[in-house]
């Protein structure tokens, strides 16, 4: 009797050690929340950008030759008509004098060509030649004339070759760049020295390819873009968008894009080649909800933050919209009410139905109560 009642023991000893230990109760975890208030929200782009003149040209002699002189340097202020670079004018010289030699020969031809005709028609008109005769110095009269046309062409020609090997400025503006030193060989139309004319001026920035038409929707509300030097302390200037590359650079995968500056005191005090901002302004929009990046989390391909149901103390997932981001901040237009409260904290370790409780800072004279949510700014 009594082995039947050991047996018996030892088999329930053996059915409770194979069961399958209940498992332990989910922590109720501290969260820290946000009360949701309705906010206005006017969201800004920044972009780096530098000032440019509107037209900037390449200069180059329009006759190839060796490099002699260059007057002037990098960021000097020119005027019009002054001397730029200078070619070494000796083969150009001797051009011309071959020409003007060319000119005379033609001149001395022409003139005695004309007064044989003169002679020759005086003949005919007594009778001693036939009008063939006159008509074939007439002809040599007409070739005569022209290759004195053609001889004072190529002298002009010469003449405008020799006057070529200075390189002059054709407006006021500033160096930019020089790409060419003395003693270089240069071809024809060869860049010489880059001018930023004096005039007009741009601000050119890139912006990428999901912001271009933002801010073609921009450029019909006058001041939403504006530019900000570096550095500097006074108001960002107004501009208008004058410009939007049609394509993108393959490298960088950015719109090119050009920004009126103006006429303003504010525009001509800016030098060429300075660095700025151009901040662009989004309208202002009523009625939406900023939470901390935080608290966004991803449910199933949507953006979702927990909510906190104050009855029960347990989260639910709760989809949203997020049109943006302001700072640090993301801008919700829809998926929560005002007073809902979300957690904005370690949303990643939470699960739909869980139990939790507010968190409440070290210290605080309410610590161990239920503390009440900080509404949004």
């Amino acid at each position: 009797m009594r082995l039947s009642l050991s047996l018996l023991l030892l088999g329930v000893m053996s059915i409770a050690a194979c069961s399958k230990p209940e498992p332990a109760p989910e922590p109720v975890r501290a969260v820290r929340t946000l009360t949701v208030a309705r906010a206005a929200t006017s969201g800004a782009h920044e972009y780096a950008a530098e000032v440019r003149a509107r037209t900037e040209s390449r200069l180059g002699f329009r006759v190839g030759g060796k490099i002699v002189r260059r007057a002037v340097n990098l960021g000097d202020s020119v005027k019009p008509g002054q001397l730029l670079a200078q070619l070494d004018p000796q083969d150009l010289k001797l051009g011309q004098d071959a020409a003007r030699a060319g000119l005379v020969a033609a001149q001395a031809n022409m003139d005695q060509t004309e007064a044989d005709f003169k002679r020759f028609k005086e003949l005919r008109d007594q009778g001693f030649i036939s009008s063939a005769e006159l008509e074939r110095r007439d002809t040599a009269l007409k070739a005569a004339r022209a290759q004195l046309d053609q001889a004072r062409a190529q002298s002009s020609v010469q003449g405008n070759q020799a006057a070529y090997s200075a390189l002059v400025a054709d407006v006021a503006g500033v160096v930019t760049a020089v790409e060419a030193e003395p003693g270089m060989v240069v071809a024809a139309g060869a860049p010489v020295i880059r001018l930023a004319v004096d005039g007009p001026r741009d601000v050119v920035f890139a912006v990428p390819e999901d912001k271009v038409s933002t801010l073609k929707a921009l450029a019909a509300k006058p001041g939403y873009l504006k530019v900000r030097l570096w550095g500097a302390d006074a108001e960002p200037v107004a501009v208008t968008l004058r410009e939007i590359a049609a394509s993108a650079d393959p490298v960088t995968r950015t719109f090119l894009v050009k920004a009126d500056l103006g006429s303003g005191s504010a525009a001509k005090a800016m030098r060429l080649g300075q660095t700025a901002t151009v901040i662009a302004e989004s309208p202002r929009m009523e009625g939406i909800t900023k939470l901390p990046l935080s608290a966004l989390r991803e449910d199933r391909g949507q953006s979702s933050v927990w909510v906190v149901d104050a009855s029960s103390m347990t989260v639910k997932s709760q989809p949203v919209q997020v049109a943006g981001a302001d700072g640090n901040e993301a801008v919700i237009t829809a998926g929560l009410a005002p007073g809902a409260v979300v957690v904005t904290a370690g949303v990643h370790v939470l699960n739909p139905g869980q139990k939790v409780k507010l968190f409440v800072e070290p210290g605080s004279a309410v610590q161990g109560s239920t503390p009440t949510p900080v509404a949004a700014k």
